[in-house]
Parts: structure tokens; sequence; C-alpha cells
């Protein structure tokens, strides 16, 4: 695609902001492919859908011809990011690192071209830099300009702990654009500072600072907080192809729409064609399904999205779930929430009691499979339909 404006369109869909775009215009109009760089701190064993929000948009400038370079932070995944946090994370053992790294790599070509990407280490060039190296590197910034960032200056006007290290985060994912000679960051809304640290960094090493584009945050299955595992709201790209479908299922209608626009490949107009039928009248399921298959097509094949779809026709449909039931948030706690408790407070059964014996007779599902255990615990972020009886449906959202 070498039209300016269409590659703009493209670039821009579905992002939060795009910094500076009359310079990423001046570099589009050369025939050089940009560096384009995202990095990934390798905290997790494997990747989700949030994840994915970024990786999408990075096959979105590899379809425009452009050089991906997709960076593991090993060196700062060992620091921990600090963005958005209200507390210091404990570091990674290097061990912990570099287990994780090895199943991203694995993970992410299911999106990308392996051809058109570059995966780096930050270790390579952050070792190297050594302890006289990383003091020039934090003489470059003042603390009072790291506490402009939002989540350090909550933390430090709220007598809130931050650890010197967690300073040298911002300063070392910057100085990874400085390496790695970027033309473009790509990061979440909360990566601002960070990726602007870049900039900057680029500048003081005498380089043309990158544009920097920030992508929204996507929400996790209960539609408020940020998709996480810690949160247990995610959906993991190497989950089953059905449970990645049941999961997609058990979204609500509005958060569907967050889905496409952050996740899906189908073009914009289609999109919009498929809100406008609904509109009309169209079951929001059958659209919902749509995005299901898409997704379990994309990280398990076609014939796995196929398969999903009838297991879960079998599983839900043929329950006879009604389209519209009761939705409900609960407050799941430290500890979780008791499914017999979950019964109660939803209405479905009178008393706690009432739901223990429900479940002994075997009249209880959730999400279409029947539930026999009576201490069965429901986690926060978790977002389920249970079933009582026959005629009896709720969605529940454990916050």
């Amino acid at each position: 695609m070498t039209d300016i404006t269409a590659a703009l369109a493209l670039i821009k869909r579905g992002c939060d902001e795009l910094l500076i775009e009359a310079e990423l215009v001046e570099r589009l109009k050369s025939d050089r492919p940009l560096r384009v760089k995202a990095g990934f701190d390798p905290t997790a064993p494997d990747l989700h859908l949030g994840h994915t929000v970024l990786i999408n948009k990075l096959r979105h400038f590899q379809e425009l011809g452009h050089q991906v370079l997709f960076l593991i932070g090993d060196f700062t995944g060992m620091i921990g990011d600090p963005s958005g946090k209200n507390a210091t994370r404990p570091p990674l053992t290097r061990e912990q690192v570099l287990e994780n790294a090895r199943t991203y790599q694995e993970q992410v070509f299911k999106i990308l071209d392996p051809e058109k990407t570059e995966v780096c280490f930050n270790s390579s060039w952050m070792e190297g830099l050594g302890a006289a190296g990383m003091i020039r590197l934090a003489s470059t910034h003042t603390v009072a300009r790291m506490l402009e960032r939002d989540d350090f200056a909550k933390r430090y006007g709220s007598q809130q702990p931050i650890a010197i290290h967690e300073f040298l985060y911002p300063l070392c994912q910057g100085y990874d654009s400085v390496a790695m000679k970027a033309d473009m960051e790509l990061g979440g809304t909360d990566q601002r500072f960070n990726l602007l640290m870049g900039r900057e960094l680029q500048k003081h090493y005498g380089q043309r600072p990158q544009c920097v584009l920030t992508m929204p945050l996507l929400e996790g299955l209960d539609g408020v907080n940020k998709m996480s595992k810690s949160l247990g709201n995610y959906i993991g790209i190497y989950e089953p192809p059905n449970e990645i479908f049941g999961k997609v299922m058990s979204i609500s209608d509005d958060l569907m729409w967050r889905y496409y626009e952050l996740l899906s490949f189908r073009p914009v107009a289609e999109i919009a064609g498929l809100r406008a039928s609904i509109a009309e009248g169209k079951n929001p399921r059958d659209v919902k399904v749509m995005l299901a298959q898409e997704l379990v097509a994309r990280f398990h094949g076609a014939a796995a999205a196929v398969a999903a779809l009838e297991d879960f026709e079998a599983r839900f449909q043929r329950n006879a779930i009604p389209d519209e039931i009761p939705e409900f948030v609960l407050p799941a706690g430290a500890g979780g929430l008791g499914v017999a408790t979950v019964m109660k407070q939803a209405g479905l059964t009178a008393s706690t009691s009432e739901s223990l014996r429900m479940i002994d007779q075997g009249g209880v599902r959730l999400n279409g499979e029947k539930v026999s255990d009576r201490g069965l615990m429901l986690k926060e972020g978790e977002v389920v339909v249970l079933q009582v009886g026959k005629r009896k449906f709720a969605r529940i959202t454990l916050l």
C-alpha cells in the first residue's frame, strides 16, 4: 500500500494518539521501510488478547511494507514495569524471564510475518552498558521529571514507596529506542511517558526522534478492568479453542464492539455493517459468533473454529439459554465467592441451603457444564452464565 492517506487510515485504526503525525507523514514519503518497535516484558508465560492489540498493529505496519522490531525485554523484565502500578513490582529471576521469553517467540508468529519481523532482546545492549553507562543514562533526567509521571506522582503524594530502580525503567525503555534506531514505537496508553522518553533520549544521542502511537488498553471479560492474568479476566491465545470461543461469547454485547475494533482484522466498513444489521434486528449473538470464530481460527486454525462453534451450540443453544438473561455484578473479594452464595445473591435460589441442594440434585450448570462441587469458588474477573433448573439463568460478573 503506497497511498499515504490510506496508510495513515490503517495505522490510526483503533489508536488513541499519534505523535507526531506530520513527522510520520514525512517518514512515509521516504522509500525506506520504517523500523517499528514494540516491547514486551516477559513477566508471564503466555500472551493474552490484551497483548495482541499491539501485535495486531505491528501486523498493520508489516502489511504496509515496514520492518517490525519485536522487542523482548529480558533485561527490563527483571526490573518490572511500574506503569500504572500503585506498588513496587517484585523483580523476576533471570530464569523466569528467559522461559517466558521462549514462549513469547513461539506465540507471536501466529499474527506476525516472520520474514518481516526482527526479534530483539534488550539485554544484548543493556548488559553491555555497564554501571558507568547506566549512571550516564540516569544523569539525562531529573527526579522532578520522573515525578511528572502520573503513577509515580500518585504514589509519592500518598507516601507509597517508590524504589530507585523503578526510575530506571523508563530510561531503559527509552534507551532501547536509541539502540534499535527506531522510527516508530507502539505502546498502550499507560506507556505514554516511557514512549516519549524514547524521543527525548534519541534527541540526546543525536538521532531523529521516533514517532509514537498509543493503543487503548483492552478491557477483560468483566468489561471494567484491563485484561490481566492476575485478575483472571483474560483470554489466553494458547487456551484450547473451546475455551477461547466460550469466553468471547461470554462478553457483553457492548464490549463486543470494543473487541471488534481492537482485535478483528475485518475491514472497518464491514464492522459498521454488522452494527447496522443489529440495529435492524439481527441477533447480537450471531455477530459475536463471527468474532469468536475469527479469533479461534487465528490461533488454532479454521477447522478448530468450526469445531468450537459446534461444541458451543451443543452445550449452550441446545440447553435453550435465552437471548436475554439477567446480569449481575458481584464483589468477589480476595478469596473469591462460593458458587452457592453467587446463586443466592443473583436471586437464582432463595437461600444458600437451597443452592447446595440444587447442586446435589444436579440442577446447576456453569457455562453449560453441570456443577457437582459444592465448594466451587468463582474468582475476581470471571464472567459466567449460571443456570438453575430449566428456566432460571443469570450472567454473573465477579469484581
